[in-house]
């Protein structure tokens, strides 16, 4: 894969049709919990609309300028600015390319420059995700450890890792 077709950038709601394409998808969501599989190009609208445009810090990982994921980070708020969640997808088309992995490098260095009193990204991850856990591990976050039934997901309480990424590590 040629690095130079990947790139990030806000998503627009002319992407709607590509949006779908990777967020209709149960594989794709799965481990997700901030969005549900999208069933329809409505509820995809609303969705772009009312959770996506008026997020912080939300890109749409794009190849070659259309959409196949996404990569989010949303600091906390007030005293605890110093601290952020971040959360990506990616197209099942796209897995195992290395392409979350280029993004969230991309990602780490913009959103330290776009938030100055940031200091900690943290992925929570579920235990059964191993892909991520590679990719975030491939990348440079830290495993911090297991968090026991942690919080609810998909209609289960689920165990998640907690990985983290300080503004003093460096990018693998």
């Amino acid at each position: 894969m040629d690095p130079s077709r990947i790139s990030l950038r806000p998503l627009k709601l002319s992407d709607i049709d590509d949006f779908l394409k990777w967020a209709s998808d149960d594989r794709v969501t799965r481990y997700l919990w901030t969005m549900s599989t999208i069933k329809s190009r409505k509820e995809a609208l609303s969705y772009i609309e009312k959770d996506v445009m008026p997020h912080p810090w939300h890109r749409t990982i794009c190849l070659d300028d259309r959409s196949i994921g996404y990569i989010s980070v949303k600091p906390e708020p007030g005293d605890d600015k110093c601290r952020a969640k971040i959360s990506y997808a990616v197209g099942a088309d796209y897995w195992g390319q290395g392409i979350v992995a280029r993004t969230l490098k991309m990602a780490i260095s913009l959103v330290f420059k776009d938030f100055p009193d940031l200091v900690r990204l943290e992925a929570l991850v579920e235990s059964e995700n191993g892909a991520s856990q590679r990719v975030l591990e491939k990348v440079g976050f830290l495993k911090e450890g297991l968090m026991r039934k942690y919080g609810f997901s998909k209609g289960e309480i689920k165990d998640v890792f907690l990985y983290s990424f300080l503004s003093t590590d460096k990018i693998l």
